[in-house]
C-alpha cells in the first residue's frame, strides 16, 4: 500500500506540475477525431490494445450498447490505443467515460489522468497542445497492474483533424522482411520489419494463408495450435487508425517440427486428486515418501460469490490449511495444480461475466502460489453443457496463458466409453476455433453408467478423444496423444464399476505406452482399503493397501 500511495502521490504532482507549465491556446474547430469512440461497431476497430487484453462487452456499458473491457493481469495494463492525425501546436480535448480500480486516460508523450476507485462510471478529461511539428497523436487507456478488469466507453478526441480536418485515406507502406524466428511441432513465432504510414501504423494483422489468425502491436507473433510436420504459408498486413490497410508483406513459408515420441507439448503430469474438504485427507508429504508421487491436482476451486476464487467456495485461497498443504507439498519437492469447478458447488465460469473477469479470478490463483499449470475441471450443466460458459473459460484461459508465459492449461471433462460426447466435441472444436492453446485434454473414464471392462472402455475412450483432436487440429498420432489425459477413479465408482490395482496398472502402461500427458484418478483420499466398503469418501471400497493406487499413478513418465 505504501508502494501505490508513493505512486499516486508522484503522478498527482506531475498531473499538477504539467497544468501549470503549459499555458493552453484556444481549440480550433472542434470535431470527434476517434475512430469507434464508443466501440459501438462490437469490435476493437481503430483500438490496438496490448497482448490481446481487450475486448467488446455488453454489459456495464455507459451508452449506447457496447462499451471497452480491459483484462488487466500482473504482468499487463491492458493499455488500449488509437493514434489519430492532428494539426502541429493546436488544444485538443480528450475524455472518456471508465470504471474499475485505477483506470488512465492520456496522450503519449503528454499528459494523462486517473482514478483510483471508480464503482460505476466516472468521466475523465484533459487537454494537452501538439508541438510545433506533431502531426500524429495516440491516446490510450489503460488499467494497473494486478487490478483486474476496467471498462471504458464513449472516449472522445475533439479538435481540428490532421490536415486542415481531411480524411486520412492514404494506407500503410507493407511490412517486409517477414521472417521465421522460432518454430515447434504446434507454433510458429514471426518476426518482421515495421511498416511506415502518413499518419501512423496502429497495428498488424497475421494471416496463416487467406485467415486472419492474430492481431499484434508491435513486429512479432507466435500462432499455435498447429499440426506436426506440416507446410504453413504466413502473410503480415499493416494498419492505421482510419481503417487503412496495406498490401500484405512477403510471404513466409515454413513446415512444423515433426511431433514424433510423444511430440506436441512435452508436459507429462502424474497428479493424483487431493481434498482437503473431506474424507480425512492425508499428509501429504507422508503419500509422498511412500509413493514417489511428486504433484497432486488440488481441489476445488469455486467461487466464494461472484468472480471471487476460493477453496470450496469458503476458504481464503492464502493463509489457511490450503497453502500450508501446498507448502508442504513443495517443501517435500513436489508442486500442485489447482482443479478449477467440478461437479458440484457455485463455480466461477457462471458467475464471471466475461472471459476477461475469469481470467482476473484465474490469475489470483496463478498469483497467489506462482502456479506452473492449472485445471478446469468443467462439469455438469452449469458449464459444460452451457455454450456460452465453455465459450466463456476457453476465453479466460486463452487470456491467462498469454499473461503467463510457460503456464500450461489443463480441460478435465466427461466422456463416453467410445470418446467425447456432443458437449465434448463442441469444447475440442471451439478450443480450435478460438485460439485457446489448450496444453491437455483430460477426459474422466468412469460412470459410463455400466460395463465391466474399465481398461477396455477406458482405451476406447481415450482414443476417441485422440481421433477427435487429429480431426479438429490436423495432428498426428503422437502429436494428439501428447495433449491426452486420463483422470480415472480407483476402486469402486459412483455406477459400481471396479477398477482394480491391476486394472490400473495396465491402464497406466497404456499411456505410457502411447506417451499421453497426463494421469490422475480421483482421489488419494480414496487410496485405502475398505473391501465391500461401498462408494465412500475415505476409501476405494475394494481390498487394498495403502495408497497403492497414488503408487501405481507414480510409474506414470508418458
Amino acid at each position: 500500500m505504501l508502494v501505490r500511495n508513493r505512486l499516486v502521490a508522484t503522478l498527482g504532482a506531475s498531473l499538477l506540475g504539467a497544468a501549470a507549465l503549459v499555458a493552453l491556446p484556444a481549440p480550433a474547430q472542434a470535431a470527434e477525431l476517434l475512430s469507434n469512440p464508443g466501440f459501438e461497431s462490437g469490435t476493437l476497430s481503430g483500438w490496438s490494445c496490448s497482448g490481446g487484453t481487450g475486448s467488446v462487452v455488453t454489459s456495464p456499458v455507459h451508452s449506447g450498447t457496447k462499451a471497452l473491457a480491459g483484462a488487466a493481469s500482473a504482468s499487463d495494463n491492458a493499455r488500449c490505443a488509437q493514434t489519430v492525425a492532428v494539426q502541429p501546436n493546436t488544444t485538443y480535448t480528450l475524455s472518456g467515460w471508465v470504471r474499475g480500480n485505477y483506470v488512465y486516460l492520456g496522450v503519449d508523450g503528454g499528459t494523462s489522468t486517473w482514478t483510483a476507485s471508480a464503482p460505476s462510471y466516472q468521466r475523465l478529461s484533459l487537454s494537452f497542445t501538439t508541438g510545433a511539428s506533431q502531426t500524429s497523436a495516440t491516446v490510450y487507456t489503460h488499467g494497473w497492474y494486478g487490478q483486474g478488469t476496467y471498462y471504458a466507453d464513449d472516449i472522445s478526441l475533439d479538435g481540428p483533424g490532421g490536415g486542415g480536418g481531411g480524411t486520412d485515406t492514404q494506407a500503410p507502406s507493407a511490412p517486409t522482411g517477414l521472417q521465421v524466428a522460432s518454430k515447434t511441432a504446434s507454433a510458429v513465432t514471426l518476426t518482421w520489419a515495421a511498416a511506415t504510414d502518413n499518419v501512423g501504423v496502429t497495428g498488424y494483422d497475421v494471416y496463416q494463408g487467406a485467415t486472419k489468425v492474430s492481431t499484434v502491436t508491435g513486429t512479432s507473433a507466435t500462432v499455435g495450435g498447429l499440426a506436426a510436420s506440416t507446410s504453413y504459408t504466413f502473410t503480415v498486413k499493416a494498419r492505421d487508425a482510419a481503417g487503412n490497410v496495406s498490401p500484405a508483406s512477403n510471404t513466409a513459408t515454413v513446415t512444423t517440427e515433426a511431433g514424433g515420441g510423444g511430440g506436441g507439448t512435452g508436459f507429462k503430469q502424474a497428479a493424483p486428486y487431493l481434498y482437503l474438504g473431506w474424507g480425512n485427507p492425508p499428509a501429504p508429504a507422508t503419500v509422498m515418501n511412500a509413493t514417489g508421487i511428486k504433484t497432486f491436482t488440488m481441489a476445488f476451486i469455486l467461487s466464494s460469490g461472484g468472480c471471487n476464487p476460493a477453496w470450496d467456495g469458503q476458504r481464503p485461497l492464502t493463509g489457511g490449511v490450503d497453502q500450508s498443504t501446498i507448502a508442504a507439498v513443495r517443501a517435500a519437492g513436489g508442486d500442485i495444480v489447482p482443479s478449477i469447478g467440478g461437479w458440484s458447488g457455485n463455480k466461477l465460469g457462471p458467475n464471471c461475466s466475461t472471459p476477461e473477469a475469469l481470467a482476473g479470478a484465474y490469475q489470483k490463483v496463478i498469483d497467489a502460489y506462482g502456479l506452473k499449470s492449472i485445471d478446469v475441471d468443467i462439469e455438469n450443466t452449469d458449464e459444460f453443457e452451457n455454450a456460452a460458459v465453455q465459450d466463456r473459460i476457453l476465453g479466460a484461459l486463452k487470456i491467462v496463458k498469454a499473461n503467463n508465459p510457460g503456464l500450461r492449461t489443463i480441460l478435465t471433462f466427461g466422456t463416453s466409453t467410445t470418446g467425447p460426447t456432443y458437449y465434448g466435441n463442441r469444447l475440442i472444436e471451439q478450443s480450435k476455433a478460438l485460439n485457446a492453446n489448450i496444453d491437455v485434454f483430460t477426459i474422466m473414464p468412469f460412470d459410463f453408467g455400466g460395463g465391466a471392462d474399465m481398461y477396455g472402455n477406458t482405451v476406447n475412450a481415450a482414443n476417441g478423444l485422440k481421433n477427435k483432436l487429429k480431426s479438429v487440429y490436423g495432428w498426428d498420432d503422437a502429436t494428439a496423444y501428447a495433449h491426452v489425459g486420463i483422470s480415472g477413479m480407483n476402486g469402486l465408482s459412483d455406477q459400481q464399476e471396479v477398477t482394480t490395482q491391476q486394472i490400473w496398472t495396465q491402464i497406466r502402461d497404456w499411456a505410457n505406452a502411447n506417451h499421453i500427458a497426463r494421469l490422475a484418478f480421483w482421489s488419494v483420499n480414496r487410496d485405502r482399503g475398505c473391501a465391500g466398503g461401498g462408494v465412500t469418501e475415505t476409501c476405494s471400497g475394494i481390498a487394498q493397501s495403502d495408497w497403492e493406487f497414488t503408487r501405481i499413478t507414480a510409474g506414470f513418465t508418458g
